[in-house]
């Protein structure tokens, strides 16, 4: 009762509204919401869908403090996993950066570093979209039958089934960020 009379009271808090006027839309005296809030009483669903509507918000906003535990990963700087994808024959560096846990698509965050022991490698192909984002280096880029030229800062999204992949190390080292994401 008290999480959710804290929420009540939150959410009416962020809106501005002042407890007469949220009482007043719902439907309920200032004392009953009052009690609401402070966690005195519980309160009947029909009571919380007057609330939601006068809040404006959805019923399981009222709520979100009851739900908070969720599935994440936190990975320190340079403690990603190194792993084999087919680029690593190249000498392309993957760190895996985190995973999707329990995600209703599958998403793939990789760091991933070129230098001088690199080979270009346009070929790769698989399932979902790939999203690049550069951070140091140069590198041209080819997506099926056009290329990019990456610098710091370019992003570059895409069907990932189509050929893919540097096709000339211009700048080394050359680091970018890719997002893969596809379904389970």
């Amino acid at each position: 009762m008290e999480a959710l009379g804290a929420q009540v009271k939150a959410l009416r808090q962020s809106l501005n509204i002042t407890a007469s006027e949220v009482a007043q839309a719902a439907g309920l005296s200032v004392a009953m919401l009052s009690k609401i809030e402070n966690g005195q009483t519980a309160p009947s669903l029909a009571t919380l869908q007057s609330l939601a509507a006068a809040l404006n918000v959805p019923i399981t906003a009222l709520f979100t403090k009851f739900d908070q535990k969720r599935d994440a990963t936190f990975v320190k700087a340079g403690q990603g996993l190194a792993i084999d994808r087919r680029g690593t024959r190249a000498g392309h560096r993957y760190e895996l950066l985190s995973h999707s846990v329990h995600a209703p698509v599958k998403i793939e965050p990789f760091l991933i570093t070129l230098d001088d022991t690199s080979d270009a490698y346009p070929i790769f192909q698989h399932a979902g979209y790939e999203f690049i984002y550069m951070l140091s280096g140069e590198v041209t880029y080819r997506h099926a039958d056009r290329s990019y030229l990456l610098q710091p800062g370019d992003s570059l999204f895409f069907d990932a089934e189509a050929p893919h992949g540097p096709e000339e190390l211009r700048r080394l080292p050359t680091r970018y960020l890719s997002l893969i994401v596809s379904l389970p």
